[in-house]
């Protein structure tokens, strides 16, 4: 019975980052950008929807108006680097910094609680059920989001104005010849992920039934982390797209947590990120394999000592 509550945990803190990790493949991926304004969009998303939620407002409403409130924030970052030219990384430290204070302002202090409010993951039905059902119910919910988020994401990308965007990543200079501005389209792709970041906030409160002002520490590190993953699995397997390798990426990186965890205690959940962000930038950079090559290779060329010897 733990065993199956641990992997239904798995598998809905799996799919809420997952939600955040397509947000993070627009920003790193596609348009090569360091956001780092992800660890304050994700709490926004949170705060918005509790604060909506325990004001009287249906949960789908408050869910979209996080959306838009991680899109404002990630064009406040966009804003700052292409019309004030400040440097991108720099860009997003100071719309992280600035929502901090912003997010403690809407709660009006450090929590806002909403556990007997009625939400997509905590409802009359998912409720009823036996702890383990109503983990799976709840991960199936989160699931048919995910898989949504990641549709959208795929026919956005296949437009025209989706196209321009990757090629804003890949090639500015054919998105100016095209008598396109790159700026707009890098604002465009900010937007769009802190959306998605923000939306993943607002699910990972549901799925705590309160919101936390800390809740966004190293959102950005572990987002990056399954990203990582998944574009190293979509590239071994072609007929995979990235957005589903980030998906997959996502539950990896959010089982090896859990289990490092288990082994570690949670007393030690920062350290364990900051452990296997290290090792999965290690495996993406290709050093493992460098090195394995290079010992098996000095094996090979090691030819033991045989018959000429012998014979002579």
């Amino acid at each position: 019975m733990l065993f199956l509550n641990q992997m239904g945990t798995i598998f809905e803190m799996g799919f809420i980052y997952a939600v955040v990790a397509l947000g993070v493949y627009i920003t790193y991926k596609i348009l090569d950008f360091p956001d780092l304004s992800v660890d304050g969009s994700f709490p926004l998303g949170g705060v918005v929807f509790a604060v909506l939620l325990t004001n009287g407002c249906p949960w789908p409403v408050a869910m979209l108006v996080s959306f838009i409130a991680g899109c404002a924030a990630g064009l406040v970052t966009g804003v700052l680097h292409v019309k004030l030219k400040i440097n991108g990384l720099l860009s997003g430290i100071i719309t992280m910094t600035a929502l901090l204070s912003v997010n403690y302002l809407i709660a009006g202090g450090p929590m806002v609680s909403f556990s007997q409010e009625s939400t997509l993951l905590h409802n009359a039905i998912v409720d009823g059920l036996p702890r383990t059902g109503s983990l799976y119910v709840q991960a199936a919910f989160t699931l048919l989001l995910v898989a949504a988020c990641k549709i959208l994401l795929d026919l956005f990308l296949k437009t025209k104005s989706g196209f321009l965007l990757r090629a804003t990543g890949d090639n500015p200079q054919m998105v100016t010849q095209l008598g396109k501005n790159i700026d707009n389209y890098k604002m465009l792709g900010l937007s769009l992920a802190n959306g998605l970041v923000a939306l993943a906030g607002s699910l990972y409160c549901q799925y705590n039934t309160v919101f936390n002002s800390s809740m966004g520490t190293g959102t950005v590190v572990i987002a990056l982390a399954c990203v990582i993953i998944g574009c190293v699995i979509s590239k071994h397997i072609r007929v995979m797209k990235d957005t589903t390798g980030v998906i997959l990426g996502a539950i990896i990186y959010y089982a090896i947590l859990s289990v490092a965890m288990l082994i570690l205690g949670s007393d030690f959940t920062q350290l364990i990120v900051a452990v296997l962000f290290t090792l999965v930038l290690v495996f993406d950079s290709g050093l493992i394999g460098r090195t394995a090559k290079t010992i098996f290779g000095k094996l090979k060329k090691k030819k033991p000592s045989g018959g000429k010897d012998n014979d002579a």
